[in-house]
């Protein structure tokens, strides 16, 4: 076993924290050069406690008021400390709870010296020895338990799959389970911070590699199916571009007996440390670091799923919006929910969306450009009647639509298709009803995208369903894209929620890039050139072109 370096340590045992800080306790893993450095914060009255760990890339010295202080004053009280640290446990309220908490920064970063590959199997290799140095520290009860958002959260789906000893469970809040399909390339398309003067290695890696397959992306899958530790997965009905698909998808296929899905909404910072949300964490924590299931997770008292109804108006820029305490919860025994009723609400030339098939004698056809971005966007929108009764929309989205692309008059010729969708929520007054964003800006519903070079989907694979079709997108799956030629795709969008009430509509957007109210991650990288796109798009009307959007609509009163 690699040997602590306990010369770097500084303790502190002072009583405004009322807990043992030690400063830089130093970690030699074996499978990766380089160190890691810890802060450790303990609790005085408890000997031997379980563990809460963090491994990162976000400073694990740096104070969130000072990482994000428009955001600090937000944050719940309660969590608030001279060691809070952004989207990770605070250790004051957990230490007193009687858990120690481990706050390591990854290798490459902060105070840990080595070479930087985020959510590479290097990063995995060194967090699992992690867990398996601080299970068996004399004063760890050798229960190791992972909490925390984003990053903080994404890095456990990983490292949980490689079954490190004294891993205990896990709660990942908002974060990505594939790094392919959730983070980097949705549907195919470059995803990346509208903020590119910060742009990291991770963004030049994701722009040089395109598939599944490469070196760089092959490197860092796993099965979802190896988790077999308890788990809780917190996920966010506001965040339409990094997170929300990944936590929903981590629940179905992870391969633990004991597993729980949790949706809600809200900011991206805020519900994590809300006290609804650090009273469900603890009531699993104790479950499964403590042995006190006061809660009973292990007794079948709590449901497998709860999630929130988005129902009603309310001022998305309110604190109750962003905390994610506006909505009222509903649980179900799984997900998909079971009274799931799969719809499809057909799209008519004259831009219409209704549940009926339009009737198309001849031909038709809507054009679009093919490259468009967030701040120049042009789309077709297509919206429904006002409902008549109340029906509540929750769950996975399939798009059906017939696409082609034409030559611009003395243009090159295009090669590709990216298409985009955009679904809406109308008040009955006409008003967009906008939800609060993951940084507090207006989102729309849900979204999703595709490139039609890569529309061939592995309906043989184990993961395919109806409702979410599955694509390997290896490099052998290109398939080509000819001028004036129409192709029927099926575009995933990612999962949702929403309550229509009577008198409201909602609408279905078709583009050719990002439209607004998708929040601070676009698909605008360097691939998307002229050479390949610039064009006009069309999408395809007729007796053998029929497009529709297949809602999954739970309850119609």
């Amino acid at each position: 076993m690699p040997n602590q370096i306990k010369e770097d340590i500084t303790t502190v045992d002072s009583t405004s924290f009322g807990y043992i800080y030690e400063q830089n306790v130093t970690f030699k893993p074996s499978s990766v050069k380089g160190l890691i450095r810890c802060n450790v914060y303990r609790p005085k009255i408890v000997e031997r406690a379980p563990v809460i760990m963090t491994y990162g890339p976000y400073g694990k010295d740096t104070n969130t008021k000072e990482f994000l202080p428009h955001a600090w004053h937000d944050i719940n009280p309660t969590q608030q400390s001279e060691h809070s640290c952004f989207e990770v446990p605070d250790p004051k309220f957990w230490t007193g709870e009687g858990y120690a908490v481990v706050r390591a920064d990854e290798i490459g970063i902060g105070q840990s010296p080595g070479f930087l590959d985020t959510m590479s199997a290097s990063t995995s290799d060194a967090f699992a020895e992690l867990i398996e140095w601080a299970a068996d520290q004399p004063w760890s009860n050798g229960k190791v338990g992972l909490l925390g958002i984003s990053y903080f959260a994404g890095s456990q789906w990983r490292v949980a799959a490689r079954h490190p000893r004294g891993l205990a469970c896990i709660i990942p809040y908002e974060g990505m389970a594939d790094y392919y399909r959730d983070r980097c390339r949705h549907g195919g398309n470059l995803s990346e911070g509208e903020l590119r003067q910060n742009r990291t290695d991770q963004d030049v890696d994701n722009l040089q590699a395109f598939f599944r397959d490469d070196g760089y992306f092959a490197s860092r899958d796993y099965n979802l199916e190896d988790i077999e530790v308890p788990l809780l997965s917190f996920g966010n009905w506001s965040n339409l571009v990094v997170h929300l698909r990944g936590n929903i998808e981590g629940y179905m296929l992870a391969g633990s007996r004991y597993k729980f899905l949790r949706v809600g909404s809200g900011r991206h910072d805020l519900p994590f440390f809300s006290e609804v949300e650090v009273n469900t964490q603890k009531s699993f924590l104790s479950a499964f670091l403590k042995n006190d299931d006061y809660a009973g997770w292990t007794r079948g008292l709590q449901p497998r799923v709860t999630y929130q109804t988005r129902k009603g108006p309310f001022d998305h820029k309110s604190i109750e919006s962003a905390s994610g305490q506006i909505y009222s919860w509903k649980t179900a025994p799984e997900w998909p929910l079971p009274a799931t009723k799969y719809t499809k609400y057909y799209l008519g030339p004259d831009l219409t969306w209704a549940p009926e098939i339009p009737t198309i004698d001849i031909h038709k056809r809507l054009s679009y450009p093919a490259l468009t971005t967030l701040n120049n966007p042009f789309r077709h929108q297509f919206t429904t009647t006002p409902f008549e009764h109340e029906v509540e929309i929750t769950g996975h989205i399939i798009a059906h639509v017939n696409l082609s692309v034409t030559r611009k008059p003395g243009g090159t010729v295009p090669k590709d298709i990216d298409v985009f969708f955009m679904m809406r929520h109308w008040n009955a007054d006409g008003t967009e009803r906008v939800f609060t964003g993951t940084i507090g800006d207006a989102a729309a519903v849900t979204r999703g995208c595709q490139r039609v070079s890569l529309r061939k989907i592995n309906d043989k694979h184990p993961h395919h369903r109806e409702y979410r079709p599955f694509r390997d997108y290896f490099s052998t799956d290109v398939l080509p894209v000819i001028p004036a030629e129409v192709y029927p795709v099926d575009v995933e969008i990612w999962p949702t929620n929403i309550v229509v009430l009577p008198g409201e509509k909602i609408s279905i957007e078709i583009s050719a890039g990002d439209t607004p109210g998708i929040g601070p991650f676009v698909h605008e990288g360097g691939e998307r050139t002229k050479e390949r796109f610039d064009g006009i798009n069309h999408l395809h009307f007729g007796p053998n072109h029929i497009n529709y959007i297949t809602l999954p609509i739970i309850h119609s009163s």
